[in-house]
């Protein structure tokens, strides 16, 4: 265990409100200091989309933009995500986006800032939110898009490859379909032209799956 994980973070639960409406509970999550992440993003960033969607997606952490502008999935990877989400004949508007970590973890290089993953006692301090975005949102399927948000979601950790695209069995959420799959800033990653349209269309067809368990494809 790493120094960073050892150190004491209280969670995120006793900032959360009783309130299960989502306003309220982004308003309250402006104020979290369930781990240090506070300390150096520049803002909380919590959710967007319609409170009673049926599809919720869920990523690692705000990145640099989303960080700056306080809504999540604005830079690259969410343009990457608005293509997929279009191409599986899926409407933004229409699901409810967050992530798995609400403050921006990142490394400092000069001038830029750069994306540092999330520790486990990240994902488990800011865990309290989710549980409450999920009651209030109620959707009727979760998509884990990534290892951090699959470790979130789950509550354990999975190999994405073994469980991508199929129904899993979720303890904590009974009533719910639960489907994991990449997120979007893999995509990225890819340099080959060929090997990023064939992992861009398994990403569709994955959001596709999930839209048609939750009814909405």
């Amino acid at each position: 265990m790493t120094v960073d994980e050892q150190e004491e973070r209280p969670g995120a639960q006793e900032w959360v409100p009783q309130s299960r409406a989502v306003e309220d509970l982004r308003d309250a999550a402006r104020g979290c200091r369930g781990c240090e992440l506070w300390r150096d993003a520049t803002q909380t960033v919590f959710s967007a989309g319609a409170e009673g969607a049926s599809m919720m997606l869920v990523g690692e952490q705000p990145g640099d933009r989303e960080d700056r502008t306080g809504e999540p999935f604005v830079g690259p990877a969410g343009r990457m995500l608005d293509d997929a989400l279009d191409e599986a004949g899926i409407e933004r508007d229409e699901v409810y986006l967050t992530n798995a970590v609400k403050h921006f973890r990142f490394e400092p290089r000069g001038k830029r800032r750069i994306h540092e993953k999330p520790s486990t006692g990240h994902v488990v301090a800011c865990r309290p939110w989710l549980e409450a975005e999920v009651a209030a949102v109620g959707p009727r399927v979760i998509v884990a898009m990534g290892a951090t948000a699959a470790r979130s979601v789950l509550g354990r950790p999975v190999k994405i490859g073994e469980v991508r695209g199929s129904e899993i069995d979720a303890s904590d959420w009974p009533d719910m379909a639960v489907l994991v799959t990449v997120h979007p800033s893999s995509l990225l990653r890819l340099r080959d032209d060929a090997d990023r349209h064939s992992a861009f269309r398994a990403f569709v067809a994955d959001l596709h799956a999930a839209a048609e368990l939750a009814g909405t494809a």
